[in-house]
């Protein structure tokens, strides 16, 4: 419903900029007319608005009916790499937010954007703390 929407606004914001664009020429005719010029702006830069929530609303569409992003709201676990779950975290990315290993960090790499500092990052052993508390320590 809202790609449908989104389409819509994109089709009456593409209307009202034309209608502003072609009420400019008018303003500066034999008589310049600062009301018409006002008008003809504020037509332009409102259809150029709501082109943009148009956009905004078919983006939101497709990215809720992608079932890749379905996880994306899920907390992540503690423990591991960010990336692949698997090794010790070695560094961690302050721009990504990222704790990486070895491994994902020779992917990652990027001397341009990227700030690394050592992690401190400790993996979790959940069966050990599980059996743990079964014993009562």
């Amino acid at each position: 419903m809202s790609s449908r929407l989104g389409n819509w606004a994109i089709g009456v914001g593409i209307l009202i900029s034309a209608t502003g664009l072609c009420i400019l020429p008018a303003a500066f005719g034999k008589t310049p007319s600062p009301d018409l010029l006002a008008m003809g702006a504020t037509l332009f830069s409102m259809g150029a608005m709501i082109i943009a929530g148009g956009i905004y609303l078919k983006a939101r569409s497709m990215q809720a009916s992608d079932p890749a992003n379905e996880g994306l709201g899920t907390r992540k676990s503690r423990g591991g790499c960010d990336l692949c779950g698997l090794e010790v975290p070695v560094v961690l990315c302050k721009i990504h937010q990222l704790h990486l290993c070895g491994s994902c960090l020779a992917q990652h790499y990027d001397s341009r954007s990227c700030i690394y500092q050592p992690t401190f990052r400790k993996p979790m052993n959940k069966p050990v703390k599980a059996a743990a508390k079964a014993r009562g320590a």
